[in-house]
This record gives structure tokens, sequence and C-alpha cells, in this order.
């Protein structure tokens, strides 16, 4: 076993994290205060050659494997959870089902643009109706003559006020008495496609969550994505590798709660000492420390389980879990340890508690990765 980043691995996780202290915190707060979404770090991440990472160059990807994409997503996150979101969406739910199951056209013509940077990555599956229960699935694509015709609506989607194309799920028929689940492409100024974003969010203020309308929405058959029927079994893959971006952001936004529980323990005094010398508040550090290392090994293996094409869905669904929920207590933690500043916005902690909690909930539930990793593991 080698627990080495490899140099270009090592190369990736020193630009992005000068990148991070330089470009993404300083701006942080002031994103979250105003919910302004933010543009210009993802032109200057499209310059590094970061929007494409883990997709062939000859798509104008940078042919990188996905430990490098945990890599930027953890480093991000560490810096602004909203940027962080941003980037993982983009790259695993916006890139990667077009690269797993697109033609060579559609990657060329969908593919290259989110690689590029000139349309941010998006995926609509989440309904009204249809949550945890994306079998609920109530959109509808009915074809007529060589076109589908698509009406229904998606709600907590990601980036898609800045996306000019999108995979959707939606019902194209019944098999059996089962609905026949497919995933299209849809152009996002297409006739009827309507995106609002307006959600009053508890965290994650600077990115980008809008529903989807769409009122007789028509796209060629050829927009159809992989097989048709498949798109339920599509999504299940494409949130396999959705659930490694998110415990690296969960890592990522943890780190970020950690250091600043670290700085602070070491400059506040309290009884003529830093309240670092307590030993109430060296254990609650020391777990926060093991807990972000333990978080961290279980999103590299299970990245690295999938760059070897293995078998990767337990440790997906583990690490989102154990992440996910690791986080929640560690930005607890981090507000417990600043005490009454905890709770002030200026000290950055409590806006990490709110970015953390909505990483127990997308891409599967706690409860649904429970029930995954149990079906998995042979229940």
């Amino acid at each position: 076993m080698n627990f080495d980043l490899t140099s270009e691995q090592q190369m990736i996780k020193h630009m992005i994290k000068q990148f991070v202290d330089e470009e993404v915190a300083p701006g942080a707060l002031e994103r979250d205060r105003t919910k302004q979404f933010p543009v210009e770090i993802f032109k200057k991440l499209s310059s590094l050659g970061m929007m494409g990472l883990p997709f062939p160059e000859k798509y104008g990807g940078g042919g990188a494997d996905t430990i490098s994409f945990a890599i930027v997503v953890e480093e991000l996150s560490r810096g602004c959870g909203s940027t962080g979101i941003t980037y993982s969406a983009h790259i695993s739910l916006g890139g990667a089902p077009i690269h797993l199951f697109g033609t060579e056209e559609q990657k060329r013509n969908y593919l290259i643009p989110i690689c590029k940077g000139e349309s941010l990555g998006a995926f609509g599956l989440t309904e009204p109706n249809a949550g945890s229960d994306a079998g609920g699935t109530r959109t509808s694509a009915k074809e007529e003559n060589g076109e589908f015709i698509i009406n229904g609506n998606k709600c907590f989607i990601t980036n898609a006020s800045y996306a000019h194309h999108l995979a959707l799920t939606a019902v194209t028929g019944e098999k059996n008495g089962q609905k026949e689940i497919s995933a299209i492409i849809v152009p996002t100024n297409a006739e009827g496609f309507t995106i609002m974003d307006n959600y009053e969010k508890m965290g994650l203020n600077a990115s980008n969550t809008t529903e989807l309308v769409l009122e007789n929405v028509k796209v060629s058959v050829d927009n159809l994505l992989g097989k048709r029927g498949e798109g339920f079994r599509q999504f299940l893959i494409t949130l396999d590798g959705g659930r490694i971006g998110i415990g690296a952001m969960a890592v990522g936004i943890a780190q970020g709660a950690y250091e600043k529980a670290l700085a602070y323990a070491k400059e506040r005094k309290q009884f003529g000492k830093s309240i670092s010398s307590f030993q109430a508040i060296q254990f609650k550090l020391a777990d926060m420390a093991m807990k972000i290392e333990l978080a961290r090994n279980m999103v590299y293996k299970a990245a690295w389980l999938k760059d070897q094409g293995r078998l990767f869905s337990k440790e997906a669904a583990m690490c989102k879990l154990y992440a996910s929920e690791m986080c929640m207590e560690v930005t607890d933690q981090a507000v417990q340890i600043h005490g009454g500043y905890g709770y002030m916005k200026e000290y950055q902690v409590e806006r990490m508690m709110r970015d953390a909690k909505l990483l127990e909930i997308g891409e599967g539930t706690s409860e649904v990765q429970r029930m995954v990793i149990s079906r998995l593991i042979g229940c």
C-alpha cells in the first residue's frame, strides 16, 4: 500500500491550496452575506485548467484521476463551501454522465464546453415528490415525430442558471407496469424551459440552487443520453461518483473549521493562559484532527477504487456518510471552541456549520447511505 500522493497530485494540491488562500477564502464571508455567485473564481479555475480536470484531454479535460478531483474539491471547500459544491456538481453531476454514457457527438457538443468552463455542469434529478425516492419521477418525455416533448419540474438543482445544457431524468414510457425512466440532454435556452433561482437557504448561499420548470420543451430524440429506460441506472452510477465529491467537500469544510478553531485556541487567553493549554480544548482538537484524517482516507480510498476500475459503491456511500456526519460534528465543536465569538459571522465557523448540514442531505441522505451500505454488505 502506498499512501503518498503522486507528483502530479502533489502539484495540483499545492497549486489549488495557494489559489484558495489567495482567491477563494478571502471573499467567502462577503459572498455568504450577499449570496453572490463566484463567477470570477470559476473563470480563473478555467484558466488553470481545472474545469475538466478528470476528463480526457481530447475533450478539453486534464486527464487527471478521481483523487486529484477530490483534492481540488477539498481545498475549494476548505476556503468556501459554496465554491466547493459548485465545482463538485460541475464535474460529478454535470460532466460525468455525459462522459460515461454520451455518444461521441454528444461529448463533442456538450462535454467540451463543460471542460473549457464555457458552461457549468448540472444534472436534473430531484423533484418535489421524488427526493430520496428518485424512482418516483413524474417529469414526462413523450416521443412525437422524432422529438421528445418534456413536461414537469425539478427542484434543488445546482448550477442550472450558469449551464447551457443539462441532463435530466424523465419518464419515457412504461414496461411491465414499471416507469421507464430515461436521461435526456436539454439546452437550458429551449423554449418552455424556465429556471428559477429564488430559494432562501440555510447555507451555501453563494452557490446556485434552482427550480426547473419544463412546459412542452422539445428536443431531438438524438439528445437521449445512453439507452432508453436506463436513466435510473445511470443516475445511480452518477451518484456513486458524486458521493466522493460530497465526502471531499465535508473533509474540506471540516479542515477549514478545525484550522480556525486551532488558531483561535492558541490566541484566546482565559485565566491567564491560552485555552489551547486546557485539556478539555486539547481533546476536542485532537478528536477533530483524527476524524478529519479518517474521513480523508475514506474519500481517497473510494476515489482510488474508482480509478482502478473496481467496485466502489459501498466505499463511496461509506465515505459520504461518515465524512458528512463528521463535518457536522467538527464544525459544531469549532463553534463551541470559539464560545460566543463562534456565534458571530465574522469568525466564519458558524458559516461552515450552516454549510455542513447540506452534506448530510444532498446526493442521498444519511439514511439512504445506510440503506445502500446495508444492501451492499448483504443484509
